[in-house]
């Protein structure tokens, strides 16, 4: 008799994995709040103010640039202004004439804002048939800067290094020194747009819901399963609607065709068939319902 070793006996007691399982509720669903511990140590706190903010300066001011680049006058198009790059400095403060680098704990004490220089190329006419002519590294302005981002001074400095810059080694970063004070933009939470999460609802049940979004409209749909059927949930309709229906309005002629497009293992179409069942049952009603009314 040939004795199995404990793991190996352990997963060949192991029952199958069911698909249809997904359609009941979830008896103990997961303690998300467990999870946040762990986040706040990988992640942190004022992570996402500093991506966020990284962002803005690699791309997003470059996009609100590029978007109003080119400044024509009103009676003669030919002349013109146009920005052909903007790139922000380093935090820096200009003290008769000379450009001097500043710490974020000297603008504590002096009042000051913790700002660095914003600075385009710019490519201009000045009259009708004439050359274009170019300029680079012109100021236009200051912008405050956020402490801990990477062309921060704080930015990748040990215990030591802050504990001489007059900083405490413990401060994430994250905000602004604005004439002294330091100030924080508030961040507002939302869900993630156009990825799928999947989550269980109020009822227990498994959920899939994405949030798709554009610049003109936003709506949510969600995918749920009631007594081992598949539903949709979308903003403007009053009542879920049956998945099959959705795939048929969407093209898809037959059955064989939705269970081919979900997935080619036969436990995608044990999961769908009551759900087929119950499209089927509902078209050969609407069938034979003007027949019993006439």
């Amino acid at each position: 008799m040939m004795v199995l070793p404990a793991d190996d006996a352990a997963k060949k007691e192991l029952p199958p994995p069911s698909y249809r399982s997904l359609a009941a509720p979830v008896a103990t669903p997961v303690d998300k709040f467990a999870l946040l511990p762990a986040f706040l140590k990988v992640r942190g706190l004022v992570k996402e103010h500093i991506d966020s903010f990284n962002y803005f300066i690699t791309r997003g001011i470059k996009n609100i640039v590029e978007a109003n680049n080119r400044i024509e006058a009103r009676n003669d198009p030919t002349i013109y202004l146009r920005y052909t790059n903007v790139y922000v400095g380093t935090p820096s403060v200009q003290v008769e004439y000379k450009i001097e680098n500043i710490m974020p704990h000297f603008c504590r004490l002096t009042d000051r804002t913790y700002s660095a220089p914003i600075r385009v190329d710019i490519e201009y006419t000045v009259e009708k048939q004439h050359e274009p002519q170019h300029k680079k590294n012109v100021l236009i302005g200051y912008m405050p800067i956020m402490l801990r981002r990477y062309t921060c001074v704080l930015h990748g400095r040990d215990e030591a290094e802050l504990a001489r810059l007059g900083e405490c080694p413990l401060d994430p970063g994250g905000y602004f020194i604005v004439k002294g004070t330091e100030k924080v933009i508030l961040i507002q939470e939302q869900l993630s747009k156009n990825r799928i999460i999947i989550d269980t609802d109020s009822k227990g049940r498994v959920i899939a819901s994405v949030t798709s979004s554009t610049h003109e409209i936003k709506s949510k749909t969600v995918i749920t399963m009631d007594k081992e059927k598949i539903y949709l949930q979308l903003n403007q309709f009053t009542k879920p609607i049956p998945i099959i229906v959705v795939m048929k309005a969407m093209g898809m002629e037959s059955d064989q065709e939705v269970v081919q497009m979900v997935g080619r293992d036969p436990r995608y179409g044990d999961l769908l068939f009551p759900s087929i069942q119950e499209c089927a049952s509902e078209s050969i009603y609407t069938t034979a319902s003007p027949a019993v009314h006439g």
